[in-house]
């Protein structure tokens, strides 16, 4: 059970950095990210969560939000997952937890 937790909190800890570093990179580059290659990079790692994002999410949702979108809602999965992983380690022992 820990493993899991653990591993789901790794991969949303790593899109939720993907998805901040592609919109700072999206700032800072402007209308010409598409020719960037670490923007390239950003845009292929957080591909998954967008797409899932795209697929759950209402039409009313705007194609260019969901990224935005994306990051909220692995932000919420993160957090839970980070308390689920608290509660665990409270029922089993800290001391297992390490």
């Amino acid at each position: 059970m820990l493993t899991l937790l653990v591993v789901t909190k790794m991969v949303c800890e790593i899109a939720l950095l993907s998805l901040l570093g592609r919109g700072v990179l999206a700032l800072m580059a402007g209308a010409n990210r598409s020719h960037n290659p670490f923007y390239g990079v950003l845009r292929l790692a957080t591909q998954p969560f967008v797409r899932a994002v795209a697929f759950i999410s209402p039409k009313v949702v705007l194609p260019s939000h969901h990224a935005l979108v994306a990051f909220c809602v692995l932000a919420v999965l993160w957090l839970a997952v980070t308390l689920a992983k608290i509660q665990h380690c409270l029922r089993v022992g800290v001391s297992f937890c390490q």
